[in-house]
């Protein structure tokens, strides 16, 4: 934090009477977030943009099976560990936030929302957080801003959250879009981040995490995290391409392929190991084409094809490895 905000931070809290009583106040994360569970499919998820640099390690948290939680405001990152600690124990997000807030010296500053695994929703805006600020709920959601240009913001959130398609991290950032859109932060935006976890918790936070995203300092940090959905969108496809192919579902990973690179034209990786993938079911004239795209892209492709069937990646006898390489020369 710089000097300059500290000293305001410092000013404006001990005005307050909080300062001595509040060694968790962290920064000021003034921001417009969104928190909601996916009725049909129990995803949950929390998404957030805000002029504040890496907003997403402070604000988001969501375990799945839990929930999800969102802390701004001058915020408390306490609110979001313990906040999921209370939810796997069995309180509710209502009982939850009551607990949070009512232990709190600083709720007059605080926002915080939250939505079980059962999609009960439960959210507070302190009375002294910057104005434009507030929040509205709907059904598994609630959405909350604090020093906005305008008080539409949030209703914006809302309606966009409401009427859009798609998956829960599509529509949470449809939400974050509608803001900006709206008027957003009064001093601009820098960071975002989307966090979406599954209905049901495995122990294994690498699967249960389905969306992990952060911009940490962008001058349009939702269109570059709408670019990094789309293209963790397109490597999901891959992965199920990769999947397909173990289960010898060849018209199957092969339409993955396709998509994801449909997505992604301008990536040479994803044409790659399609074209490694269509090697090894049999299909070298087939893969030809894309390693010439690959190799002219960046002749390295061919160096690493040379060394792949020595490790048992690339199942080809040497005339059918230069067949392949030589693709670079057409």
């Amino acid at each position: 934090m710089s000097r300059i905000l500290y000293s305001f931070l410092f000013i404006f809290i001990s005005s307050c009477g909080l300062w001595a009583d509040n060694p968790k106040i962290s920064g000021l994360v003034h921001t417009y977030s969104i928190v909601a569970r996916d009725s049909l499919t129990g995803e949950m998820g929390v998404a957030v943009q805000s002029h504040w640099f890496s907003v997403g390690s402070l604000v988001s948290w969501a375990e799945a099976g839990v929930g999800a939680i969102a802390t701004q405001s001058f915020v408390n990152p306490a609110f979001g560990p313990e906040g999921l600690t209370l939810l796997k124990n069995g309180h509710s997000a209502g009982e939850v936030l009551k607990i949070l807030i009512g232990k709190d010296d600083g709720e007059s500053v605080r926002q915080l929302a939250i939505v079980d695994a059962q999609g009960n929703v439960a959210v507070h805006t302190g009375d002294k957080c910057i104005p434009e600020a507030g929040h509205q709920t709907g059904k598994g959601y609630s959405v909350q801003a604090n020093m906005m240009l305008n008080n539409s913001v949030w209703p914006a959130m809302a309606d966009a959250f409401e009427s859009s398609d798609g998956t829960l991290a599509e529509r949470l950032l449809s939400a974050l879009e509608a803001a900006q859109t709206d008027g957003g932060d009064i001093r601009g935006c820098q960071s975002a981040s989307l966090l979406v976890v599954k209905a049901e918790n495995t122990g294994k936070v690498w699967e249960d995490r389905l969306v992990d995203l952060r911009i940490e300092d962008h001058p349009e940090p939702l269109v570059e995290l709408k670019r990094l959905l789309r293209v963790h969108q397109a490597y999901e496809y891959m992965n199920a391409g990769d999947l397909a192919i173990e289960h010898n579902d060849i018209a199957g990973a092969l339409k993955a392929y396709s998509t994801a690179e449909r997505m992604f034209p301008e990536n040479l990786e994803m044409k790659y190991w399609h074209a490694v993938s269509l090697v090894n079911i049999g299909q070298i004239e087939e893969s030809l084409p894309l390693f010439q795209a690959v190799f002219d892209g960046d002749s390295n492709w061919r160096i690493l094809t040379e060394r792949l069937p020595s490790v048992g990646l690339l199942q080809v006898d040497p005339a059918q490895l230069q067949s392949i390489l030589s693709e670079q020369e057409r």
